[in-house]
C-alpha cells in the first residue's frame, strides 16, 4: 500500500459515518428572523410539487421557515424567515436520513427521491453539464435568476444518484449565492449511506463522492453566474494541453512550448536510436527533464527497449537489467544525486565495468539534496543522535550518497520515497518501542506526513489496521510526539504550489480532478487531500499521479460517453510529456468507430510570479506571453522561491545527450566531467562514502521486498549505534 492510498484512507475513513452527532457548520436549533413566528409547515420544493422529505416517525417537531411552490406569484414568494431555509432544510434531510437505522431504507429513499426529480431535457446533456468525478453520468444546469435566487436541474442515468441529486436540489433551489456557497462539504458526512456493500467505511466509494462532487459542481456554476451577473472577470484560466483522438490543442504560450516537443523530428529520433543501439548505451530519464529531449526519448522507446523514464526510485534498478542486458554505458538524465545512485548500485549489483554518464560539465544540483548538505542538517542530525532513546533517521531519496553516508554514521539511517514513506515511519515505530523518528530533508513532506498521522488519530482501530495491522489508535497518538521532521529543506518546485496558486484552483477549478506531489506545502496538500476523499484527487508520487490519471482516463474509456476530464497536473511541468504519451496509447486503444468521444485536458497551475514577462506584454493576460519553458531564460522560477519547471533538471538537454553518445566509447576524455565518478572519499570512520551510503538504500530495498526492517538496522537502533559506531 503506497502512500497516495494511505491518504485516502485516512481522510475517507471516518468522513462518511451514521453519527448521532454529525459536526454541522451550521445551528441544529436556527434563530427565527424577525417576526418570530412559528409555524408547522412542510417543505415544497419550486420544481418538485410533492417533494419533501418524510419519515415513519416524525424525528422533529415543527420547523420555522415555509416554502410555496413559485409559480403561484411568478416568483418564489419566500417568507422573511425564508433566510434561514437552506440550512433548516439540509438539517432536516440529516435528521431524516439519520433516522433509519438499516442501510437498504436509505436506499429505498434515495430511490423514492429519484422518481420524484423532474424531467431534464434531453437538450441540456451536455459534456459541459457533465459533473465531474463521478462514476454514473450526472448533468447538472444552473440559473441565477433576477430575484438572485438559483434554479437547479439534475438527472444521471443511475437511479441512487438521481436520488442523491433530488436531496441537493431540493436543499439548494431557491437558495441565494452566498446560502450556496455556504454549504461546506463537511455538512454532508451525515448523509451517507453506509453499508452500500455491507461494511462501514467500505461503502462504494463512487455513491459517497456524488454528494461531494456534485455540490462542488453547484457552486463552481454558482461562482461563474454571480462573476457574470456584477460583470466581473473571473481571471484568467492556467495554460493546459487537450489531448484527444484527433490530436492536442494547447491553450496558452505556456502550454505551447510544452506541446512543442510532444511529436519530435522523426531525423532526431533516428539519430539518437542509431546511437544508442550501436554502442550499447542504456539511458535512465526522470519525469522532470527537459521537453524536447523527453519528447525523442518517448518516441525512441519503441525502437530501443533499453529507454527508461519513470521517478528515482527505479532509475537504479532500470539501469542494473540494462547492464544486464549488455548494455556498456549507462546515460542518466536527472540531478547529481541520481547519477550518483546508479554508479553506486551498479558497482553493488558487480557492473562496475559499465560507464555511468551525466549530461552536463557542470554540477546538476537539486535544492532538497542541497539542504541535506548544509551544517543545519547536521545539527539536525547531531540533535537526533543526542536524545536517550532509540532513534532512526528516515532520509528521502533525493538527497546526495555523501549525505546519506555521513548521516547513516550519525543515526542508524533508511532511505525512503514519497510512496512508501509513511508505512516505513509505521512500521519502524512498530518494531522499537520508544523510539525516535527523524525525518528529512523536505520540509512540506514531513508536514504533510504529521498532518495525516493526526488525521489517522479519528480513524477506528479497524481502519488503521487495515494500513498497518501493528497498529491502533492509541499507537498512533503515541508516536505523534516522537516524529520530528527538518524545518528548513524544500522543493524548489513543489514550493510554487502556495497561497496563490490554491485560490485559483478553489475559485475555477474546484471540480476538476487534483493531483499533488507529497511535496507540496500544506496549502496545497490539504485541498489535494479534500479532493481524494471525493474520488477526485491523489496525493503521492510521480507514479502515482501517473496512475490515478491513467485509472481515470480508462474508467471514462470503459462507460463509453462522450466525457472531458479536467487534471490539475501539482507537480514539475515535465511530468506532461509521460501523461500526454499514456494518453495518446489510451484514446487510440479504442476504434474511432466504436468510441465515445473523450478528450483530457492537463492544467498547470503556473503562478503569476512564476511567469517571464517581456516589455511587449502589459497585459496581466498571461496566458498570451511569449513563454519558453528552460533554465536559459529563467521561465517557471519566481523570486519569491518557486519554479514550475525545475531549472536543474533542464540543464539535461538533447544536444548533450548526443554529444555524450558520439563520443562514447573513444573520445572519453573530451567527455570526463561528464562521468559520474565513484566516491574514493572517506567517512569520518574511514569507510568509502559508496559504501556506507549505500546501506541506507538496501534497507530501504529490504524493506520494500520483506515488509519488515532489516535485522541490523534494528539493532543498531536499539543497541543507539549508527553503523557500527557508538553514540
Amino acid at each position: 500500500m503506497d502512500s497516495a492510498t494511505l491518504s485516502m484512507r485516512a481522510v475517507s475513513s471516518s468522513f462518511f459515518s451514521n453519527s448521532p452527532n454529525p459536526n454541522f457548520t451550521h445551528s441544529s436549533n436556527p434563530k427565527p428572523l424577525s417576526p418570530p413566528i412559528i409555524r408547522c409547515i412542510h417543505f415544497q420544493t419550486p420544481h418538485l410539487n410533492s417533494f419533501k422529505p418524510i419519515s415513519k416517525t416524525p424525528p422533529f417537531s415543527c420547523s420555522a421557515v415555509t416554502s410555496h411552490h413559485p409559480n403561484t406569484s411568478g416568483s418564489d414568494n419566500l417568507t422573511a424567515s425564508a433566510a434561514a431555509a437552506t440550512k433548516t432544510k439540509l438539517h432536516i434531510l440529516i435528521r431524516e436520513f439519520q433516522s433509519f437505522t438499516e442501510p437498504v431504507d436509505r436506499v429505498k429513499r434515495l430511490l423514492h427521491y429519484a422518481e420524484l426529480l423532474p424531467p431534464f431535457d434531453d437538450s441540456l446533456k451536455i459534456t459541459e453539464n457533465r459533473v465531474p468525478g463521478c462514476t454514473a453520468q450526472v448533468w447538472l444546469n444552473v440559473e441565477l435568476g433576477n430575484d438572485n435566487k438559483l434554479r437547479f436541474l439534475a438527472d444521471s442515468d443511475s437511479e441512487i444518484t438521481k436520488g442523491f441529486c433530488a436531496c441537493l436540489v431540493w436543499v439548494l433551489n431557491g437558495a441565494t449565492p452566498e446560502e450556496v456557497l455556504a454549504i461546506k462539504t463537511e455538512d454532508l458526512g451525515a448523509l451517507s449511506v453506509v453499508g452500500l456493500n455491507g461494511r462501514r467505511g467500505g461503502y462504494s466509494s463512487s455513491r459517497a463522492n456524488t454528494w461531494h462532487n456534485v455540490l462542488m459542481s453547484m457552486q463552481k456554476r454558482t461562482k461563474a453566474l454571480v462573476a457574470e451577473r456584477k460583470g466581473h472577470p473571473r481571471g484568467e484560466a492556467f495554460p493546459s494541453l487537450i489531448v484527444s483522438a484527433e490530436g492536442i490543442q494547447a491553450k496558452g504560450s505556456y502550454a505551447e512550448a510544452q506541446a512543442r516537443f510532444l511529436s519530435p523530428d522523426d531525423v532526431k529520433i533516428q539519430e539518437l536510436v542509431n546511437l544508442l543501439e550501436e554502442k550499447k548505451i542504456g539511458v535512465v530519464a526522470h519525469f522532470y527533464m527537459d521537453p524536447e529531449v523527453q519528447g525523442v526519448l518517448t518516441a525512441a522507446q519503441k525502437l530501443w527497449p533499453h529507454i527508461h523514464i519513470s521517478d528515482s526510485l527505479v532509475m537504479a534498478d532500470s539501469a542494473v537489467k540494462m547492464a544486464k542486458a549488455g548494455c556498456k554505458f549507462i546515460t542518466v538524465l536527472g540531478v547529481d544525486f541520481m547519477s550518483e545512485n546508479v554508479r553506486a548500485i551498479l558497482d553493488q549489483a558487480g557492473f562496475p565495468e559499465v560507464g555511468v554518464y551525466r549530461m552536463s560539465s557542470e554540477r546538476i544540483s537539486c535544492s532538497l539534496a542541497d539542504a541535506a548538505s548544509s551544517p543545519a542538517y547536521m545539527d539536525y542530525l547531531a540533535a537526533a543522535a543526542s536524545v536517550s532513546s532509540p532513534s532512526l533517521h528516515v532520509v528521502y531519496i533525493n538527497t546526495s550518497l555523501e549525505t546519506k553516508a555521513y548521516a547513516h554514521e550519525v543515526v542508524p539511517t533508511i532511505t525512503c520515497t514519497s510512496s512508501n514513506v509513511v508505512l516505513t515511519i509505521l512500521e519502524a515505530f512498530s518494531e522499537v518501542p520508544d523510539l525516535n523518528v527523524w525525518y528529512g530533508p523536505d520540509t512540506y513532506m514531513g508536514a504533510n506526513i504529521m498532518e495525516l498521522f493526526r488525521q489517522m488519530t479519528v480513524m477506528s482501530d479497524e481502519e488503521i489496521a487495515d494500513i498497518h495491522p501493528k497498529h491502533d489508535r492509541n499507537s498512533i497518538k503515541s508516536l505523534i510526539p516522537r516524529l520530528h521532521y527538518f524545518q528548513d529543506g524544500t522543493c524548489i518546485v513543489h514550493h510554487l504550489f502556495g497561497h496563490e496558486v490554491v485560490g485559483k484552483i478553489k475559485e475555477m477549478y474546484c471540480d476538476a480532478f487534483l493531483t499533488a506531489h507529497f511535496e507540496v506545502p500544506g496549502e496545497m496538500f490539504g485541498l489535494a487531500m479534500e479532493a481524494k476523499q471525493r474520488g477526485m484527487g491523489v496525493v503521492g508520487s510521480t507514479q502515482n499521479i501517473l496512475d490515478f490519471i491513467k485509472e481515470r482516463v480508462q474508467e471514462a474509456l470503459d462507460r463509453n460517453v462522450d466525457d472531458h476530464l479536467q487534471f490539475i497536473l501539482g507537480t514539475e511541468s515535465g511530468m506532461v510529456t509521460s501523461i500526454v504519451a499514456m494518453v495518446r496509447k489510451l484514446l487510440g486503444s479504442v476504434k474511432s468507430n466504436e468510441g465515445a468521444k473523450v478528450s483530457v485536458e492537463i492544467v498547470f497551475p503556473v503562478s503569476s510570479e512564476s511567469i517571464t514577462r517581456t516589455p511587449a506584454s502589459s497585459s496581466g493576460d498571461f496566458s498570451k506571453l511569449p513563454v519558453i519553458p528552460g533554465v536559459e531564460s529563467g521561465e517557471g522560477c519566481s523570486l519569491h522561491g518557486g519554479c514550475a519547471s525545475c531549472p536543474y533538471m533542464k540543464m539535461n538537454t538533447l544536444s548533450s545527450l548526443l554529444n555524450v553518445c558520439h563520443s562514447l566509447p573513444h573520445d572519453k576524455d573530451n567527455i570526463s566531467a561528464y562521468e559520474a565518478g565513484r566516491f574514493s572519499l572517506q567517512t569520518p570512520n574511514g569507510k568509502l562514502i559508496a559504501d556506507v551510503g549505500c546501506e541506507p538504500i538496501l534497507h530501504m530495498r529490504h524493506f520494500q521486498a520483506t515488509k519488515a526492517l532489516p535485522e541490523k538496522l534494528v539493532q543498531q537502533m536499539q543497541a543507539g549505534t549508527a553503523n557500527g559506531t557508538v553514540r
